[in-house]
C-alpha cells in the first residue's frame, strides 16, 4: 500500500497515457480505414496532456527535480541555503494551493452554469475537477520532499561538524552533487 501512494503520480500517469495512445490509435485507424474520424477525441486527448502534466509535476517535486536558482544561497553556506530552500518551499506551496482554489472556483462555476464541452457535449467540470485535487497533491510532494531534504541536508552538517577540518559547506556540496548525479542516473 505504501508503495502504491508513493507513486500514485506514475500509476495514474501511466493510466492515461495508456488510455491516450488507445484513443490516438484507434481514431488513426478509423481516419484510416474509412472516411471518418473521431475528431471530438481531440478534448479527450488534450485533457490527458493537461493531466499528464500536474501529475509529472507532482512526481518531480517528490523527487526535488524542478528548476531552481541555487547560486546566490550556496555563496552564504549551509545554513543560509536551508533557510533559502524553506522559505523558496513555503511560497511554492502557498501558489499551489492558491491553484488548487481558483481550479476548485472553476469547476464550481462549470458545475453551477452547466456548460459543456464543444466535442463530446459532457458537463466541462468532467475536464476540470482533477486538476484542483492535483495541485494539492503538487503541494504535498513539495512538503515532502522539503523535509526530506531539511533533514538530509541538518545530518550532513552534523556529520562534517565530526569530522575536524572539514567546513560543512565542502560535506553539503560533494553529497548535493552526488545526490543530482544518481537521480540524474
Amino acid at each position: 500500500m505504501k508503495k502504491l501512494l508513493h507513486n500514485f503520480e506514475a500509476w495514474i500517469s501511466v493510466a492515461i497515457f495508456l488510455g491516450m495512445t488507445a484513443i490516438g490509435f484507434a481514431n488513426v485507424v478509423v481516419r484510416y480505414l474509412t472516411s471518418y474520424s473521431f475528431a471530438s477525441t481531440q478534448e479527450l486527448l488534450l485533457t490527458g496532456f493537461l493531466l499528464l502534466t500536474v501529475f509529472g509535476a507532482s512526481m518531480a517535486a517528490r523527487e526535488g527535480q524542478h528548476l531552481a536558482v541555487t547560486y546566490f544561497a550556496g555563496l552564504f553556506g549551509a545554513r543560509v541555503e536551508g533557510i533559502v530552500k524553506i522559505i523558496a518551499a513555503i511560497i511554492s506551496v502557498v501558489l499551489l494551493l492558491l491553484a488548487a482554489w481558483y481550479c476548485w472556483e472553476l469547476v464550481a462555476n462549470q458545475l453551477a452554469s452547466g456548460v459543456t464541452s464543444p466535442g463530446l457535449g459532457v458537463p466541462a467540470w468532467y475536464y476540470s475537477v482533477a486538476l484542483p485535487f492535483a495541485f494539492v497533491l503538487i503541494a504535498i510532494r513539495t512538503i515532502e520532499f522539503t523535509i526530506s531534504d531539511h533533514r538530509e541536508t541538518r545530518d550532513l552538517i552534523a556529520e562534517a561538524a565530526r569530522v575536524p577540518g572539514t567546513p560543512p559547506e565542502d560535506t553539503l556540496r560533494k553529497n548535493t552533487t552526488r545526490r543530482t548525479e544518481a537521480a540524474d542516473a
